[in-house]
């Protein structure tokens, strides 16, 4: 019977250790995703009102991709940027009878936001 109870008390117990990993590493998953916006919405949180109300959908609904710095980037972002590469994030369906889409450039460690500008048409 004294047997029985304590693989009983050892059961419980290796059942509540492994429900406490299960926890941590759960509540560890979730506070790390929370904390990484996507690229799309750092972009979009740079916009200003006007910029925003351009977007018909959502800022989802974009492209991002990693491109090379050229001349015309150069003009659109911050003048110390060193890299040669950046992220671009297009918001499709923003061009007017003026401009092109609206882009965002965004950093490489893909939270700093480093300028924006429109396609040419």
């Amino acid at each position: 019977m004294k047997k029985a109870i304590k693989l009983f008390i050892f059961g419980i117990l290796g059942a509540l250790l492994i429900f406490g990993v299960i926890g941590i590493v759960s509540i560890y998953s979730a506070s790390k995703s929370e904390n990484q916006k996507s690229m799309e919405m750092v972009a979009y949180s740079s916009l200003t009102d006007e910029e925003r109300d351009l977007i018909p959908v959502s800022p989802k609904d974009s492209i991002v991709k990693q491109v090379p710095v050229n001349d015309d980037i150069k003009a659109s972002i911050d003048v110390n940027y060193a890299k040669d590469q950046v992220y671009s994030v297009t918001f499709n369906n923003t061009e007017t009878d003026t401009t092109g889409n609206l882009v965002v450039f965004v950093d490489l460690d893909k939270k700093t936001v480093l300028g924006k500008g429109f396609t040419s048409k």
